[in-house]
């Protein structure tokens, strides 16, 4: 049987051990003891190991005899290790959102002769996919993606809760966003162009600039690209309010003799309201919005291509609808690695599964036999909807 080892046994990466432990010998390992006792008492078969990996002699010992890794840690951790488990030869499915670019381990990845599956979860991760297989049998005019994980319940005054670590999305409230107009790269800042979207069964959310496109600018050549993050009305203002006021600045302020970074006081402050309480439902969502022609001259017709997603908390798992979103799509890639069904060596942005047709449909059965469901919808652009 084929080992397998996920690196953070949080809410995501508790709910990919788990859906790996029935085919495969899997070992999860965190450095937070309370995850691993929750972990060990939903799944015995998961060996929980509590170590702390930013030692590199403890995370040779703990990952090197293991078939595949899968990284599920903090941004601030992930690139460091991800390059560690590189240069030791090991395949990797890594959902740890990082600012760094991952093809600079490219090369290395290459050499080595690992498999990695960089910026595998929702978005990016399943939204690039889903573009990946359009760009593969049609030329893409647009590419819009709005993406959100939010509490059933809302709550002020953020009416939101973190399936991940708070300084992670503060990252994602603050890095400048890359975006693609007329096939020419922008930078404009996060939180910008705010737009009201209305989703059935859940209402009117806002929509703003995220730096979620990542890879995509690079592997693909879609004039026209634009990622968005979806949250209740009113929770960007806060969160503008705070910004403004220098609450996620990194230079250390000198409080009564003690150096302390506003962002990382603000992360703490924060995680205590954002803090997703167990069994507390939520949801995810992701609209999908591509306009494309046929790549054959003979077939020029314009249309467009609507992808849905809805998923809520699982109340028979107890696993929330992030975890199963993101951890499930990182666990139907780990299969297709480990059967051996994608196998590109260096570092493979998720867009690359979704232009393979095979590995594609492998991963909408994978969803969809774990309850997530993909809806579809096709419009030529000057006829009726095709359903």
């Amino acid at each position: 049987m084929k080992k397998v080892t996920v690196l953070g046994a949080g809410l995501i990466g508790k709910a990919i051990a788990i859906d790996l432990s029935s085919g495969y010998r899997v070992t999860a390992v965190d450095i937070n003891e309370g995850s691993l006792v929750d972990l060990r008492n939903r799944c015995p078969e998961v060996s929980a190991v509590r170590a702390d990996i930013s030692d590199g002699k403890t995370l040779n010992l703990i990952a090197g005899s293991t078939d595949l890794v899968i990284l599920a840690l903090p941004s601030v951790m992930g690139s460091v290790i991800l390059a560690a488990l590189i240069n030791s030869g090991i395949d990797v499915v890594d959902i740890s959102f990082s600012n760094s670019d991952p093809f600079e381990l490219d090369e290395l990845a290459k050499e080595k002769g690992c498999t990695v599956v960089v910026d595998c979860g929702v978005a990016p991760g399943l939204s690039n996919m889903l573009l990946g297989q359009a760009v593969s049998s049609s030329e893409v005019e647009s590419f819009k993606c709005f993406v959100g994980g939010l509490p059933v319940v809302r709550k002020w005054p953020w009416e939101y809760r973190a399936p991940f670590a708070p300084s992670d999305v503060i990252e994602e409230y603050t890095r400048p966003v890359k975006r693609v107009r007329g096939g020419e790269v922008d930078i404009i800042p996060a939180l910008s162009e705010p737009e009201l979207i209305h989703f059935d069964q859940v209402g009117t959310l806002e929509a703003f600039n995220t730096d979620g496109l990542r890879t995509l600018i690079r592997t693909t050549k879609v004039p026209n690209m634009t990622e968005k993050t979806l949250r209740y009305p009113g929770h960007r203002e806060y969160i503008r309010v705070l910004q403004e006021s220098g609450f996620f600045d990194h230079q250390p302020l000198d409080v009564h003799g003690v150096q302390v970074r506003p962002d990382q006081f603000t992360s703490r402050v924060l995680f205590a309201n954002w803090r997703l309480q167990e069994d507390e439902e939520e949801m995810t969502l992701m609209r999908i919005e591509i306009i494309a022609h046929g790549k054959d001259s003979a077939n020029q017709r314009r249309s467009k291509l609507e992808y849905g997603l809805l998923d809520r908390y699982d109340r028979k798992t107890r696993i929330s609808s992030m975890a199963r979103t993101t951890g499930y799509t990182a666990t139907g890639v780990a299969k297709m690695i480990l059967s051996g069904k994608f196998s590109k060596k260096g570092i493979c942005p998720p867009e690359y599964i979704g232009s393979d047709s095979e590995c594609f449909d492998f991963l909408m059965k994978h969803l969809l036999d774990h309850g997530i469901k993909i809806s579809c919808k096709f419009t030529h652009l000057d006829q009726k909807t095709q359903g």
